[in-house]
């Protein structure tokens, strides 16, 4: 079967591509169709993660494991599309480049019959270039999480520190 998917850059301006891959094709595959359809550089790490109708962000799926044995990881070289995405889960997240923070939203839109003739994967339609610079994030802190007198704690332990004989250079 046929995934038509809809990858879109998480900016201001309109910038998306409209992929199709076979199901079967590995996310490591999917992966080196997003970067050559927007052009991105091929260069940095990158990471595909389950999401759900809010676009919160679930299992990831790295393009390599950097955890040394640590904990196990989900590659994209071992992960088929049909693994990741199917009728019932149909969004994820695509991040490119850890520093920059390109973010992409992922949707699967059809599970389609392929065409006779066709070579997949495929670009069937962009819309937008790639901006120069990742698109700026704004993060916010979790409610709660967040006290709105953090700055009053933090001075009352300054408070408490100075009035101690505290030498930072005395160990013993």
């Amino acid at each position: 079967m046929i995934y038509r998917l809809r990858v879109l850059l998480d900016a201001s301006v309109d910038c998306f591509r409209d992929i199709e891959i076979e199901d079967n094709a590995t996310l490591e595959e999917f992966h080196n169709v997003i970067v050559q359809a927007f052009q991105l550089p091929g260069d940095e790490m990158a990471s595909f993660y389950a999401s759900d109708e809010e676009w919160n962000q679930g299992e990831e799926y790295c393009l390599f494991d950097m955890s040394g044995g640590m904990s196990t990881v989900k590659k994209m070289a071992d992960t088929p599309m049909e693994k990741a995405m199917d009728k019932n889960k149909t969004r994820m997240i695509y991040i490119y480049d850890f520093l920059s923070l390109w973010t992409f939203s992922i949707e699967l839109a059809d599970i389609v019959s392929p065409t006779s003739g066709t070579a997949y994967p495929q670009v069937i339609f962009a819309v937008g270039e790639l901006p120069d610079n990742a698109p700026d994030k704004e993060f916010e802190a979790d409610p709660r999480f967040h006290d709105d007198n953090d700055e009053n704690d933090y001075k009352e332990e300054e408070e408490f520190y100075d009035d101690e004989s505290f030498d930072e250079n005395d160990f013993y």
